[in-house]
C-alpha cells in the first residue's frame, strides 16, 4: 500500500510521528490506529491493520504516542489521558483529511484509548470502533508495570520496568491509570462496536472481553481469536484480526457517494501510489497496478492482465454458451494467456519493417471426459468467435475526447 509520513501536532504542543496508509485506488474512509502500552506505530498489529484497511478503501493513520517511537514529550509525565488526546487530535487530523467520520481501531491499552477518546469525538467526527485484547478497566495496566507504586506516589516519580524496560513514571502517570472508568463510557457510547479477544490471553484475560461487550450497546459484534497471543506476534493471527475488522468496518464506512459509478460503460480514475487506478463499472470495483518490479505496489492485475483476462473470460463464456445449448456433457475450460511483445518473427504476413507485431497466445484445456473427440473440436472453433476476439481481430478504432 501507498504510505506517506503523517504528522500531528497534539493538545500539549508536541509533534507526533505517524505513518498514513492510503488505498492504492480511492478513498472510502478514514481510521485511525492506536498501538499497544509501550509499542509504537511499527508494531505488527498496527502494520497489518492498517495495511488491510488501505487495501479496502479506508486511510489508515498509525501513530506513536506521546514520548513513545519518533514522537515528541515524555512518556513517564503522560499517562492515559494524554494518549486520549493523542487520539483525539489525530481522529480530526484524519477526518479533515480523508472526509467523514473515521474508524478506531486500538489494540491492548490503545483499545481503552480509543474507548474513551471515542466519548469525547461527536458522531460527525466518529463512525465505529473496534478493539483487540482490550482491558475492561485502564488499572489492570499497573499490574504490568514492574515498580515501587507507593514510592512514586509518595516522592512524585520513580522507576518502573515495562517488558523488560525502564521508564521514569510520574505520580499523575498512575493517578490517571486508576482515575479512569471504562465500563462507564462504553455503555454510554452509542457507535457501532467490535470486540476482538483472543480467550488464551495471558496479559489481559478473555473475561475483560466479556465485561466490554457485555456493557456495550447494539450494533456490536465479537471475534474470537483463537490461540492467538496478547501482541499478535504471529503474522497469521495479526492478519486474520485485520481482515476480520477491515470486513467488518465496511458496513460503517460505506462506498462514496462522489464515487464514478457509470450506467453504461467503464470509467478509470487514478488513486494513490505510484500506478494505483480504480475501474468502476455499473455495479462493480476494483484497482489496477503495476508489480513491484516496475515501480508499483502490486495491489491488483496490470493493464495487460487486464486485456488478456478479457479475451479469455469472453472465451470461456462462449463456449459455456455452445455447449448448453447443444447440451454436451461439458465440464468447463482452463485457459491459459499470455502476451507476446514482438511477434514479427513468426509472422506470415507482409509488414512494414518498422511495424511491431504482438500477439496474444491462448492455451485452451476443454474440460469433459464424456466429450467426443469432434465435439471437442467443435467447442475449440467457437472459441475464434467470441465477441471480444472478433473486436480485437477487427477494425478497431479507438476515439479520444476531453470531457472536462
Amino acid at each position: 500500500m501507498p504510505s506517506e509520513p503523517f504528522a500531528i501536532t497534539s493538545a500539549e504542543g508536541h509533534e507526533l510521528s505517524g505513518a498514513l496508509e492510503l488505498p492504492t485506488g480511492l478513498v472510502r474512509g478514514g481510521a485511525v490506529f492506536a498501538h499497544c502500552f509501550t509499542c509504537t506505530k511499527q508494531a505488527r498489529a498496527a502494520v497489518s491493520v492498517s495495511r488491510a484497511l488501505a487495501a479496502r478503501g479506508i486511510a489508515c493513520l498509525r501513530f506513536d504516542f506521546t514520548g513513545l517511537g519518533a514522537s515528541e514529550g515524555e512518556f513517564g509525565r503522560a499517562g492515559f489521558a494524554t494518549d486520549v488526546a493523542d487520539l483525539v487530535a489525530a481522529a480530526r487530523a484524519v477526518r479533515e483529511r480523508v472526509g467523514g467520520p473515521v474508524l478506531l481501531v486500538g489494540h491492548s491499552l490503545g483499545g481503552a484509548a480509543v474507548l474513551a477518546a471515542g466519548a469525547e469525538l461527536g458522531r460527525e467526527t466518529l463512525a465505529a470502533i473496534a478493539t483487540i485484547a482490550a482491558p475492561s478497566d485502564v488499572g489492570h495496566v499497573l499490574g504490568v508495570m514492574k515498580g515501587d507504586h507507593d514510592a512514586i506516589l509518595r516522592d512524585g516519580e520513580g522507576e518502573v520496568s515495562i517488558g523488560g524496560r525502564s521508564f521514569t513514571i510520574s505520580r499523575a502517570f498512575l493517578e490517571r491509570m486508576e482515575a479512569a472508568s471504562l465500563l462507564d463510557l462504553v455503555n454510554e457510547m452509542r457507535v457501532p462496536y467490535l470486540v476482538l479477544h483472543s480467550p488464551s490471553d495471558p496479559v489481559v484475560g478473555i473475561d475483560h472481553a466479556s465485561a466490554l461487550f457485555g456493557a456495550a450497546y447494539h450494533p456490536k459484534s465479537f471475534v474470537s481469536l483463537d490461540g492467538a497471543d496478547h501482541l499478535l506476534t504471529s503474522s497469521e493471527d495479526a492478519e486474520f484480526a485485520a481482515d476480520m475488522i477491515a470486513g467488518w468496518a465496511g458496513r460503517y464506512l460505506p462506498l462514496r457517494d462522489d464515487w464514478p459509478m457509470p450506467d453504461e460503460g467503464v470509467v478509470v480514475q487514478t488513486g494513490h501510489g505510484r500506478f494505483g487506478t480504480e475501474v468502476h463499472t455499473k455495479t462493480h470495483r476494483f484497482v489496477a497496478d503495476e508489480p513491484r518490479s516496475y515501480g508499483g505496489d502490486d495491489t491488483g492485475p496490470t493493464p495487460y492482465d487486464l486485456l488478456l483476462a478479457a479475451l479469455g473470460t469472453c472465451t470461456a463464456m462462449t463456449m459455456t454458451m455452445y455447449a448448453r445449448r447443444k447440451k454436451w456433457p461439458f465440464e468447463g475450460a482452463r485457459i491459459h494467456m499470455t502476451h507476446e511483445r514482438d511477434h514479427s518473427a513468426d509472422c506470415e504476413r507482409a509488414l512494414d519493417e518498422h511495424v511491431r507485431v504482438e500477439a496474444l497466445n491462448r492455451d485452451i484445456e476443454v474440460l469433459g471426459d464424456a466429450l467426443t473427440d469432434d465435439q471437442r473440436r467443435r467447442i475449440l472453433e467457437i472459441a475464434d468467435k467470441c465477441p471480444v476476439h472478433r473486436t480485437l481481430e477487427g477494425q478497431l478504432h479507438i476515439h479520444t475526447r476531453s470531457a472536462g
